[in-house]
């Protein structure tokens, strides 16, 4: 008999992909993704499996060596959030020509709301454009269910089969049976053929054609079709649903009582459409309500705007994440049934976001501020993006762009007289990610800036994954490091230093020093270090806490909680001074430093 265990969706789906013979499985930490790989690392200890696992060094990297073990034949998958499909989008579009000869499941999860994510963008619709077919769970039992289905898929029709959770699937937990994974070995066997696996643009056109017709058959495969949910008398009202959305609907058209007056459908596979559907739908329905996250896919493939209601038609909200709330008032509309008012608390107001008390990248923030204090201060994507509480950083783009819009600033005020100081930041993973191509193009465009990598040691915000420069794998396994120094020597920047941002008195003139040298001589990089206080690999880093306590001279002018903003320092408006909350100071001692009035000091 199988235990039952309540798992997270991202397990779920881990679990589902080795149990189906996933030999090779890649990934590039981002939520909400992240727990697929690390769930399969854990998977391959707990059972001894000799499947590799590895956080790569970006989401394009991890396609390719996942996609390049799946045309030896062997089972593989590679996970990433949408954004991260961005970066892999160039090997997706031709892995979609070449197709695969072992199964290859690419897991995009998206994030409708958005949580914790640059866009809302809809990975179904990069599917459209890669032409590769899209699977869309509703839960994270299915979501499992679907890695056995798209292996199978993506063999018969040898082509890359995408899954699609959403951020609700892959954060819900769900009861499931577990049982013992047992699969049969492949043994890789790469058979060379250079018309396919190096085509040129001739053999590309044929392989374009090919696809083409592996669409048409996926659009009739019995296995991903539609599932007419309350299947028997059809009505002149249809829901076509797919996703989370789908699991929404289930619930709410029963409750409501409309199961025996509207027609219900699941779409599985939202892309590639199935024909028959398609035709069905429209010639038994006269009008048609799609509910689907976050584009409207499905209701673009039924192409009917008289008859179809959806995102597009803007008929469902086009901005945001559909809560059960919002299906239920769009089914009431369709049904011409009053619209009930959820009464929803208003949020509480809280506390805005920011670094944790202790946080290096809070101290090297404050660095920042005091050596460039009228700069440009250009940031990246991760903890630090939380630098603008403190001024210190004036854009986000997406991953490397520090560099590039630093490059563009400086172009942008080059002959200016005044110029502004620029000073770039990114994390330390961000830098293996995209960094290095623009710290490169900087050198070659003598880019008169600074660049602070923010080294904390680890990937902090997606839940403290390695980096190249730690030397541990996904699974605690020894591997090499790179040294980041080394890199940026390499990449032909003359200036490069390393401080720790905890002390401050020499932190600053460092960053002082390197600012005045990017001003007058090009590039500059201070690699700022210290381990993340969250990550327990590098508790034996960090140097031990002190005791520290506020004094008589503290006349509460807030200049510590307003330009350091340590959630530990606490303002007493009605005493006019400062308090430190010993149950979330971590001693790392840095205010005795920025308070102005030496009224912050160590106890000994």
């Amino acid at each position: 008999m199988k235990e039952r265990k309540l798992l997270l969706g991202n397990e779920a789906m881990a679990l589902g992909l080795l149990e189906n013979g996933c030999s090779v499985a890649t990934s590039y930490p981002g939520t909400p993704a992240s727990e697929i790989l690390a769930s399969a690392a854990s998977l391959k200890k707990i059972h001894g499996l000799s499947m590799h696992v590895q956080w790569a060094v970006n989401e394009k990297i991890a396609f390719e060596i996942a996609y390049a073990a799946a045309i030896t034949g062997l089972r593989t998958a590679v996970s990433m959030k949408q954004v991260g499909l961005n970066v892999a989008s160039d090997p997706l579009m031709s892995a979609a020509y070449m197709g695969t000869k072992g199964g290859f499941i690419l897991i995009s999860a998206d994030d409708p709301g958005p949580h914790s994510s640059q866009t809302e963008q809809d990975s179904r619709l990069m599917a459209v454009m890669a032409k590769i077919p899209v699977l869309d769970p509703d839960s994270p039992s299915q979501a499992r269910y679907m890695a056995a289905l798209g292996y199978e898929m993506s063999e018969a029709f040898e082509i890359p089969v995408m899954i699609r959770p959403t951020t609700r699937v892959c954060h819900s937990r769900q009861d499931i049976a577990v049982g013992p994974i047992s699969v049969e070995p492949r043994t890789a066997d790469f058979e060379r053929n250079p018309v396919r696996w190096a085509a040129t643009p001739k053999f590309r056109h044929q392989l374009h054609r090919q696809l083409e017709e592996k669409l048409d058959a996926m659009s009739r495969y019995a296995k991903t079709a539609p599932v007419w949910l309350n299947s028997g008398k059809r009505f002149s009202r249809a829901l076509v649903v797919s996703g989370v959305a789908a699991a929404h609907t289930r619930e709410i058209v029963e409750e409501m009582g409309l199961w025996g007056t509207i027609s219900v459908y699941q779409v599985l596979q939202p892309f590639p459409l199935h024909a028959d559907f398609i035709s069905e739908l429209l010639s038994n329905h006269d009008d048609i309500l799609v509910i689907e996250e976050s584009t409207g896919v499905i209701e673009m493939q039924l192409a009917d705007r008289y008859r179809v209601k959806g995102r597009n038609s803007r008929d469902v909200p086009r901005v945001g994440e559909l809560l059960p709330e919002d299906v239920e008032r769009l089914i009431s509309e369709f049904a011409d049934l009053p619209v009930k008012t959820v009464s929803i608390p208003a949020p509480s107001p809280g506390r805005r976001p920011t670094l944790c008390a202790g946080c290096p990248h809070r101290a090297s923030f404050y660095a920042i501020k005091r050596a460039a204090r009228k700069g440009i201060y250009t940031s990246d994507i991760g903890c630090y993006t939380l630098g603008l509480n403190l001024g210190v950083v004036d854009t986000v783009l997406c991953m490397g762009a520090a560099i590039s819009q630093a490059a563009g600033f400086y172009h942008a005020y080059r002959d200016m007289e005044n110029r502004p100081d620029i000073v770039a930041t990114m994390g330390d993973s961000t830098f293996f990610h995209a960094g290095i191509p623009a710290l490169i193009d900087a050198v070659v465009q003598q880019v008169r800036f600074l660049l602070v990598i923010l080294d904390n040691r680890t990937t902090a915000m997606t839940g403290s994954q390695p980096t190249p420069s730690t030397g541990v794998g996904v699974c605690g396994e020894t591997l090499n490091s790179v040294d980041i120094e080394a890199v940026v020597r390499a990449c032909g920047v003359q200036y490069c230093e390393t401080g720790n941002p905890y002390q401050l008195k020499a932190f600053i003139p460092l960053l002082k020093e390197a600012v005045a040298y990017s001003r007058d001589s090009g590039p500059a990089v201070v690699i700022s270090r210290y381990p993340c206080i969250l990550d327990r690999r590098s508790r034996n880093e960090r140097t031990p806490g002190i005791s520290v306590a506020v004094n008589d001279r503290c006349d509460g002018c807030a200049h510590c909680v307003e330009q350091f903003e340590c959630p530990a320092l606490i303002l007493d408006t009605t005493a006019h001074r400062v308090d430190i909350d010993p149950m979330v100071c971590v001693g790392c001692g840095v205010c005795i430093h920025v308070c102005p009035k030496g009224a912050i000091e160590e106890v000994k």
